[in-house]
């Protein structure tokens, strides 16, 4: 018998947002991932949008009526960001400049030398491009 735990990859990560519409636009419009599933929960008066990335791995969008805003951007304990691979992030940051999102400088990643840079989400979400 092996003890050994096999983690063997990132299926999701959640995010809730304040505004759905605003966030299923940015998300599906803006950045092109694809919708696998998305329901209305009566219950909880909320949406869950299940979104596709090329290599498996999901997104899941939450809205909750009176979720508490993000404490500190982007240092506070818990999650600190979401990064994307991408071939190009000079590309990537010109298209997203392109679409009304504004994109911080690129950097160079001191230990491995990829280019990298951040911009957010609609609800101030950190999220990084990375080059692969």
């Amino acid at each position: 018998m092996n003890n050994k735990i096999v983690l063997k990859g990132i299926h999701h990560v959640a995010i809730i947002c304040a505004d759905y519409q605003r966030t299923k636009a940015f998300y599906v419009d803006i950045l092109g991932l694809e919708i696998i599933a998305e329901n209305y929960r009566a219950e909880r008066q909320s949406y869950k949008l299940d979104l596709a990335l090329p290599d498996g791995s999901q997104l899941e969008i939450f809205s909750f009526s009176n979720a508490p805003k993000r404490p500190s951007y982007p240092e506070a304990q818990g999650l600190r960001h979401l990064a994307f691979q991408v071939d190009s992030v000079e590309q990537t940051a010109l298209l997203l400049t392109k679409k009304g999102i504004e994109v911080e400088p690129i950097r160079v990643d001191e230990f491995t030398g990829k280019s990298f840079t951040f911009f957010s989400d609609p609800d101030e979400l950190p999220i990084e491009i990375y080059q692969t």
